[in-house]
């Protein structure tokens, strides 16, 4: 956010939201990693950040685009939240079937 604010900041000036939001994605962050241990097991953690990453940058990039200012978040904070979001869909294991050999 400090190094290039207009694809991150959503506003000038002194903000409490970036300490947040920083806070937010750390915590979900951590609980992402020990959820990685055993994808299986923690499939609705790892789904709701898919979910929550796509509704927020979707919502993030119709106000990008209808609020005067503030395109740079097309180049941002919204493609990062999509790449999150796709990433974790593609590489999250659909179900134990998909760890057996065919034919077993």
């Amino acid at each position: 956010m400090l190094f290039w604010p207009s694809g991150w900041a959503w506003h000038a000036g002194h903000s409490d939201y970036p300490m947040m939001i920083v806070g937010i994605y750390a915590t979900l962050g951590v609980f992402l990693i020990l959820a990685a241990r055993d994808p299986l097991a923690n499939l609705s953690l790892i789904w709701f950040t898919v979910w929550s990453s796509a509704v927020h940058g979707g919502i993030m990039a119709v106000q990008a685009v209808t609020q005067p200012g503030q395109m740079g978040h097309l180049a941002g904070d919204v493609p990062a939240l999509f790449t999150v979001a796709v990433a974790l869909a593609i590489l999250t294991p659909r179900s134990q079937l998909a760890d057996r050999p065919h034919g077993a």
